[in-house]
């Protein structure tokens, strides 16, 4: 969610080819590689996501190199990670891809496409993508960037601009991926490419669920995510995967966040959070093969939502399902305060304090002190009594800190002398 790097732009209109690769590559070394170019082999080149962001001046530190190589990319990967360390990953034995996780990076090596390197960049999804920039041989100068569809124009022009109809049927999940790249850029869909997205949304239900929830939760993450979102929503990708079709993204912007006073380092993670607990209910995220803490979260989120609805406002709920509510998003909360309707500033001020004893709650005693001092058996009613002092503690009836263990104890002997007197009774 913070603002992606931003450096000049090197693809401007007139540049010579050449000087446009020289100063693209000056970009990508500038933070040094974990092994040297000499270590692959001639032929090779630079694909994707870093030729792309390096043009544009918004390339992230540590950028995913994704390469063409000639021959066997998992062999040559393999031999890679026996010279210079790190661990391989095979990603599709299939079309002979693997990674390179070595030093914080990920170098992913592909086996060229088709009889040359033009070919093998036309069967890509949006030409945007399907630039290449062959590596220097032996140390000499930078070759010219390989643009067999436009992707350098459309660059300029802030265009998506898909190669194909073919090619994103290909893969649907590309039709997805199209969303995501115009919303995270800030470029327009191409009329053409935005036709064949909507014409075939509802393929994407034949890719894996883990990778349609992969390209959303990058989706989630845009500064704009909410726009992209709401149009892959529109456009009918995501109902096949049981998306709510009433979603309020729009109140889900980057600048509400700010609006309702969650910090920079909240908004990283309480933004992508609650777009994705307001597009996907639990089940959904269940059919898209989340992890259970993703599915629990978002059903948590998504229950105190409404909640807090049902009763009007935050403050009128009773005091057991406030405590209630701390304790299942004690850590979630400030993506809690992006779903309600109404803005509510100084709950956040008391969830920053790890001292509140409602946004942070806990018994004063624990269930041993509470067993060795008033003889009190394990059981469901030591449980109950446990949650009584929490209560008690969390709305200000016991004093905070050591001192308040005196009364605490009290306030327990109490409980249980009425709870057997009830009893007896």
């Amino acid at each position: 969610m913070l603002p992606r790097p931003s450096q000049a732009p090197i693809v401007t209109a007139g540049r010579p080819a050449g000087e446009v690769a020289q100063a693209l590559w000056q970009r990508l070394l500038a933070e040094p590689w974990p092994l040297p170019l000499q270590a692959l082999p001639a032929g090779t080149a630079l694909v994707g996501g870093a030729v792309r962001d390096g043009l544009l001046g918004c390339l992230e530190p540590q950028p995913d190199l994704d390469f063409v190589v000639d021959g066997d990319a998992i062999t040559l990967t393999r031999q890679l990670a026996r010279d210079h360390g790190g661990t391989v990953v095979i990603l599709d034995v299939d079309h002979n891809i693997a990674r390179l996780v070595l030093g914080g990076w990920n170098l992913d090596l592909a086996r060229r496409g088709g009889p040359s390197l033009e070919a093998d960049l036309l069967r890509r999804d949006y030409s945007v993508n399907a630039i290449a920039l062959p590596l220097p041989a032996g140390g000499g100068a930078a070759s010219a960037l390989v643009d067999p569809s436009g992707g350098l124009g459309h660059l300029q022009q802030r265009q998506l601009v898909a190669l194909s109809e073919a090619n994103l049927l290909a893969d649907p999940l590309r039709l997805l991926r199209g969303i995501r790249l115009a919303s995270s850029l800030g470029f327009a869909l191409e009329t053409s490419s935005a036709a064949w997205i909507q014409s075939h949304g509802a393929q994407l239900t034949t890719v894996a669920g883990e990778r349609v929830l992969a390209e959303l939760a990058k989706l989630a993450a845009a500064q704009q995510g909410e726009r992209g979102l709401a149009q892959a929503l529109a456009w009918n990708l995501l109902q096949g995967w049981g998306a709510d079709a009433s979603a309020n993204l729009a109140g889900l912007s980057l600048e509400r966040a700010r609006q309702r006073g969650l910090l920079e380092g909240e908004i990283e993670w309480a933004l992508p959070l609650a777009r994705i607990c307001a597009l996907l209910p639990p089940e959904a995220l269940a059919g898209l093969r989340s992890s259970n803490r993703l599915q629990q979260r978002c059903r948590a989120l998504r229950h105190w939502q409404q909640q807090v609805a049902q009763v009007g406002c935050w403050a009128n709920l009773p005091e057991s399902s406030c405590l209630a509510l701390q304790r299942q998003l004690e850590a979630d909360f400030p993506a809690l305060i992006l779903l309600l309707a109404e803005p509510t500033p100084q709950l956040l001020e008391r969830w920053r304090n790890p001292a509140d004893p409602l946004f942070h709650p806990r018994s004063p005693l624990d269930g041993r002190s509470l067993q060795q001092q008033l003889a009190i058996p394990a059981g469901p009613e030591l449980g109950q009594l446990l949650e009584h002092l929490s209560l008690e503690r969390s709305f200000g009836r016991l004093p905070p800190g050591p001192e308040g263990e005196g009364a605490a104890l009290a306030a327990a002997e109490s409980w249980w002398r009425q709870r057997q007197g009830r009893r007896r009774d």
